[in-house]
């Protein structure tokens, strides 16, 4: 996993959780708490509200992505600058600042006049952006995106999101973010909380991870909370964010989304990393799924992805039969059995690949065993 240097900051697994806390000179935007249109008032809420939280990153919007809205055109984001420079030149804190956009135009307009890091919405559909954040040397966070810049996160199926994340490529600096929100309409909240559930696959590319997911639809459907009552939901989902992999957490509840990133960080497993002329790091892989994005990106064999992710099944309720039917399936094969004295119960271990093999081998004993078996034989991803 290689570490982006924004302006400074360093953003990878090596370093803390960062904390991307919100501006917005939209009015139509749909959080009225971080809306401001005048520089004074707009700087002081970063000053108070997001720098004095925690914030290592703020992220100014000059428009509403809602689709519910017209797309500004880069003209018309363009007008709105000013404000967003007048604040960060009003700004007495110290933060990486970051221009929330889909255009090179106004991306590069903010990058000359004193932002740090680009949040590309449409996630490089300009072909142009990278381009410029490579000629600015600026870290650039892209969003998962059609090729269209009036459809920005509307990926319909999660299966697509990975290789939409690939438009038109990367810059040395790019931090990939998997687009969770309501960007369509035929985007679901299954879609978004399954996306959640594979996060660990978008560490794939070898690059940071920033997820988006304050207070958002699919989170508080599970509690059914309003946007108001909402905070404790997004604040387990982004502890859990951070201990599948991500590195940057955008929100409104910068104070809060901080604690509870760093209860992630703290919490999630050891992994062997050590540099050096040859260095050696241990993949964050829990899923054949997430093995596949890793062999794909050496140009591997996906097949190999069984073969990576290690399970342990507890059998229980055995009779000497079906213990003979795993041994013997054991035998055969890679797995391990471990069985009690009493031989009621035992453990089946292996690799995904070598647990179902020995389920394969050892069906046809009894159909209670059987019906265990067909949970091994075709694991969850």
């Amino acid at each position: 996993m290689r570490t982006v240097d924004a302006a400074g900051l360093p953003i990878g697994d090596d370093h803390p959780p960062r904390i991307m806390g919100v501006l917005n000179v939209s009015k139509e935007s749909p959080y009225d708490p971080s809306v401001y249109d005048d520089p004074g008032d707009a700087a002081a809420y970063v000053d108070e509200e997001l720098i004095g939280e925690g914030a290592d990153i703020v992220d100014i919007g000059l428009e509403s992505a809602n689709k519910r809205f017209e797309v500004l055109s880069a003209e018309e984001e363009l007008e709105r600058l000013d404000t967003a420079i007048e604040t960060i030149e009003s700004v007495s804190g110290d933060a990486v600042f970051s221009i929330e956009t889909r255009y090179h135009e106004v991306a590069e307009a903010a990058l000359n006049r004193g932002f740090d890091m680009v949040n590309d919405i449409c996630g490089f559909a300009d072909p142009e952006m990278p381009r410029v954040c490579e000629a600015y040397d600026a870290a650039v966070a892209k969003m998962a995106s059609p090729p269209d810049l009036e459809r920005p996160g509307a990926v319909e199926a999660v299966d697509d999101i990975y290789e939409a994340l690939s438009l038109n490529g990367f810059t040395d600096k790019t931090i990939v973010d998997p687009a969770f929100g309501g960007w369509s309409e035929e985007k679901t909240l299954e879609d978004d909380r399954e996306t959640f559930h594979r996060l660990r696959e978008f560490r794939g590319y070898g690059r940071p991870i920033l997820v988006s997911i304050n207070r958002k639809n699919f989170l508080r459907s599970v509690a059914g909370r309003d946007t108001e009552g909402a905070l404790p939901v997004s604040l387990a989902a982004t502890s859990m964010a951070v201990e599948r992999g991500a590195h940057i957490v955008r929100t409104h509840d910068v104070a809060e989304t901080r604690d509870a990133a760093l209860i992630g960080k703290e919490f999630a497993r050891d992994r062997t990393r050590r540099g050096g002329e040859v260095s050696v790091e241990e993949l964050d892989v829990a899923t054949t799924g997430d093995a596949r994005r890793h062999v794909d990106r050496l140009g591997g064999d996906p097949a190999v992805a069984a073969d990576a992710v290690a399970r342990v099944y507890e059998f229980d309720g055995l009779d000497l039969e079906e213990i003979g039917a795993l041994r013997a399936a054991t035998a055969d094969t890679s797995a391990i059995l471990v069985s009690d004295r009493g031989e009621s119960s035992a453990l089946l271990f292996g690799t995904i690949a070598e647990t179902a093999a020995a389920a394969a081998a050892a069906s046809g004993a009894t159909e209670a065993l059987d019906a265990a078996l067909s949970s091994v034989t075709r694991p969850p991803e």
